[in-house]
């Protein structure tokens, strides 16, 4: 990844008791920005935090003689140095006067697109996301070179701040055969976009920072049109550029419809919903959250149509590793947890991370074989600690999702039960589902999360105390008697009889349950073999032995 700065010719503005130490600074090729503001210590920004970089305080001759050393600032209150990426900022009082300099470092960085670059060769249309500062303009900027001189595409920048281009009349290198137009002013941003499309026949265009309602007008234009939009809009996430009100025209903008009876009866849901207006302008979206962790939505309109909707939603997350490789996730939209595989591009090579590093799976039979170092790694299994001649007992805290139902209620009625159960907000943290089978019966997402991870959703036909009572009590029964036996069990056991019995939970609890997949166990003699079917029988479910040389081992299989 090749990095150009220009960073002396930042450097070079700066007064001597900033300048000096910044140059021999250790980590000056990860500055970020510069802060000069009246009356308080110069301030170096790094990834890692800010850094004082004297003990003088920042005068007017200070701030006056950085002003002469740069161009004069625009309406925006930004300027930049000529043939260079950086960016310096103003900060006014209300009599007009500079009390404040921000020198933001720009920086063209080679290979940082690598994470998306098949999503160019797609010709869709692409928004990335981000809070400020986290890399967007360096990314579009990449983007650029990348379409006019690999791709060869006609590139016109319509470049507001100088941002992706730099300063002055000459274009920055970095930037390739693009061709870039300037705006005069902010305010007239959307017109300069509709004026490149009518006189300069572009097959993309880039707009960095669409922030307000015109502008997201005249993107719609343009894909109207048929080019081939790359902006960039403040967001952390798509949903955030759904909610906003301004900007959500992006994304199809949203409505309210009101539906029939018969109709949210068969959607699950109120009568008055929120739905997507029109087709996306951008048909993918990137949320850029750290420099190398990239989230992408493929398809925005589906993804838009799903958010609105309230349905379980994946995505996928892109990182870029020390070595270059990609790594590619599956994730679930709600709660970011870890779904199907990493893929890893660059090397070539696909690996499972479904299931635990201590299984592998055996695709012939569908079984899952525990691997032979799995046992010394067993005593750390859940929140029980069982050491020789010592036992520590904790029983799990498991956690109830209410849906339909009187939240203090239920709590009540815990209280008084004193069961071992904590409500949670987060459904998928829930152990759990409470609900009015009325309700229930609707939820379209209640139903696909609990099938999802595995959660089992218990129903009552009224909300009736007696009935939560009688839920809460079965919910709680069903745990504390398998964790009181496996308790009895491992109480004087030792050695190979304690990992054999833990190798049992673990096995049944994070495979055969969750993940509803037969598990062939570890070899052990006769006796210990007893005490693993002591444990299997509390949980109801099947098994069988097979013999594999002269060893028998021990198979359990879901309950389909």
């Amino acid at each position: 990844m090749l990095i150009a700065d220009d960073l002396d010719k930042l450097l070079s503005i700066l007064p001597d008791f900033i300048k000096i130490p910044l140059r021999s600074h250790p980590n000056k090729k990860f500055l970020i920005e510069v802060v000069m503001d009246l009356g308080r210590r110069p301030e170096a920004r790094f990834p890692d935090g800010p850094q004082y970089l004297s003990m003088n305080r920042i005068s007017w001759c200070d701030l006056d003689l950085c002003i002469k050393k740069i161009p004069r600032f625009s309406g925006d209150n930004r300027s930049g140095i000529e043939s260079t990426l950086h960016r310096i900022s103003s900060i006014r009082n209300r009599k007009g006067n500079v009390v404040g300099l921000t020198f933001r470092v720009g920086r063209a960085i080679f290979g940082t697109i690598s994470v998306i670059r098949d999503l160019l060769y797609a010709n869709k249309s692409i928004l990335l996301l981000g809070k400020p500062g986290v890399g967007k303009t360096t990314a579009i900027r990449e983007i650029t070179r990348v379409l006019a001189d690999e791709m060869e595409k006609r590139v016109v920048i319509i470049d507001t701040s100088n941002e992706i281009a730099g300063d002055g009349d000459i274009p920055h290198p970095a930037i390739g055969r693009a061709r870039r137009m300037q705006v005069s002013k902010p305010e007239l941003q959307y017109q300069v976009m509709i004026e490149a499309v009518e006189n300069h026949m572009p097959e993309v265009i880039i707009i960095d920072e669409i922030g307000t309602e015109l502008e997201a007008l005249a993107a719609r234009t343009i894909a109207e049109r048929g080019v081939q939009l790359v902006g960039t809009a403040h967001g952390n996430s798509l949903d955030n550029l759904i909610k906003n009100p301004t900007l959500s025209d992006l994304v199809g903008g949203i409505q309210y419809v009101t539906l029939g009876d018969d109709e949210a009866k068969r959607r699950g849901s109120q009568k008055s919903i929120l739905e997507r207006k029109t087709l996306p302008a951008f048909q993918v979206a990137i949320e850029i959250h750290e420099r190398s962790d990239w989230i992408i939505h493929e398809k925005v309109d589906e993804t838009v149509d799903k958010i609105l909707q309230g349905s379980l939603t994946f995505l996928q997350r892109r990182k870029l590793n020390g070595d270059g490789s990609i790594a590619i996730q599956m994730e679930s939209l709600n709660s970011l947890d870890l779904m199907l595989y990493d893929t890893f591009y660059a090397q070539d090579v696909i690996k499972s991370n479904f299931y635990s590093e201590n299984f592998s799976s055996v695709k012939d039979n569908n079984f899952i074989n525990l691997s032979s170092n799995f046992a010394s790694n067993l005593k750390n299994f859940d929140n029980k600690s069982i050491q020789r001649g010592t036992y520590s007992y904790s029983l799990k805290l498991y956690t109830l999702y209410i849906y339909g139902l009187n939240l203090q209620q239920v709590e009540s009625s815990i209280k008084h039960l004193n069961l071992s159960l904590i409500l949670t907000r987060d459904l998928f943290k829930a152990d759990y589902i409470l609900g009015l089978k009325s309700s229930i019966k609707y939820s379209s997402k209640i139903r696909q999360v609990a099938k999802l991870k595995k959660i089992i959703i218990y129903t009552i036909n009224t909300s009736s105390i007696s009935s939560i009572n009688r839920a809460l009590k079965k919910i709680s029964t069903v745990k504390s008697n398998i964790l009181d036996n496996w308790f009895r069990l491992s109480v004087d056991k030792e050695g190979i009889e304690l990992d054999a019995i833990i190798e049992v939970r673990y096995a049944i609890e994070k495979i055969v349950l969750k993940s509803m997949e037969s598990v062939i166990l570890l070899p052990r003699n006769d006796s210990i073999r007893d005490l693993q079917l002591k444990l299997i029988n509390l949980y109801n479910l099947k098994y069988s032995t097979f013999s594999k040389n002269t060893s028998q081992q021990l198979i359990v299989y879901p309950n389909n």
